[in-house]
């Protein structure tokens, strides 16, 4: 019998996607698992790579999408699983949650999302998702440890930054379990985290996910600098004066405030150029 070490030379990763293939059968299941899937639920795997994960959640669902950019490995799923998974080929950072997995603003019907994601873009996946967080019920996904710890992380901290408070904005992040290198082949040289995230807080209050998330990425640009540093640029992009956002503190560092605080002082730019524009 061929051993699991051996499968997967046949088919050798590539760096440059980032792939790490899980082969730990047990911890597989455990991930899916931690998804709670049903049967008229819309999933989306993202990267099924060897299908550690999709052989298991293949047949808990009739919607069932799976993602992958790897040209040989969406034509074995296409053989192996045609008519039972939709298959898309593409990079997920280019798929258009509305379009390809036909969800609308108004569906009562969310996404679920899983994945063992490629360490090197998932910061990248995390803000997509977050640009359209209203379309999704929650997500189990797997990355490096170091990256989940500044997902959880407070202010006054190190890990605490631009993640962590998009993500304590958009969603209610629980770490899981640690994954140990020895269950992925390659063998990833750090230990890997499984994380859910539930898509159920209100973020209405928020006036512009994409002024925020500018508001937040120039912020922890550079942390250690006060607010009033930190925003010179963007204050002048926008030639706003900082007398003109009162009951800001703009002595204050970027670490030290709150999740909420960022989306105060998001929405009251926001109002500012919002006026502007009527004038």
């Amino acid at each position: 019998m061929i051993s699991k070490a051996k499968k997967y030379e046949l088919y050798k990763p590539k760096k440059f996607l980032g792939q790490n293939f899980l082969v730990d059968e047990n911890i597989a299941k455990k991930i899916v698992r931690s998804l709670d899937v049903s049967e008229d639920d819309i999933v989306v795997e993202i990267g099924p790579g060897q299908q550690a994960l999709t052989k298991h959640l293949a047949g808990l669902t009739k919607n069932f999408y799976a993602v992958e950019l790897d040209k040989y490995i969406y034509e074995k799923l296409q053989s192996e699983h045609e008519g039972k998974i939709k298959l898309i080929h593409k990079d997920f950072l280019k798929t258009d949650l509305e379009k390809d997995f036909g969800i609308l603003p108004d569906s009562k019907l969310k996404l679920k999302i899983i994945g063992n994601i490629p360490y090197n873009i998932t910061t990248e996946i995390l803000f997509k998702l977050f640009s359209q967080s209203e379309l999704i019920e929650s997500a189990v996904l797997m990355m490096q440890r170091e990256v989940a710890k500044r997902l959880v992380s407070v202010p006054d901290t190190k890990d605490y930054g631009i993640l962590a408070v998009q993500t304590q904005f958009y969603t209610r992040s629980e770490l899981l379990f640690h994954v140990p290198p020895t269950a992925f082949f390659p063998k990833p040289n750090v230990t890997s985290s499984v994380v859910k995230f539930h898509f159920d807080k209100d973020t209405s209050g928020l006036k512009d996910k994409v002024l925020f998330k500018e508001i937040v990425r120039e912020s922890f640009g550079q942390r250690r600098k006060t607010m009033r540093n930190s925003l010179k640029k963007f204050m002048e992009r926008y030639d706003i004066n900082e007398n003109e956002i009162t009951g800001f503190d703009f002595t204050r560092r970027p670490e030290n405030l709150k999740p909420a605080e960022f989306i105060t002082l998001s929405n009251t730019v926001s109002l500012l150029l919002s006026k502007r524009s009527e004038e």
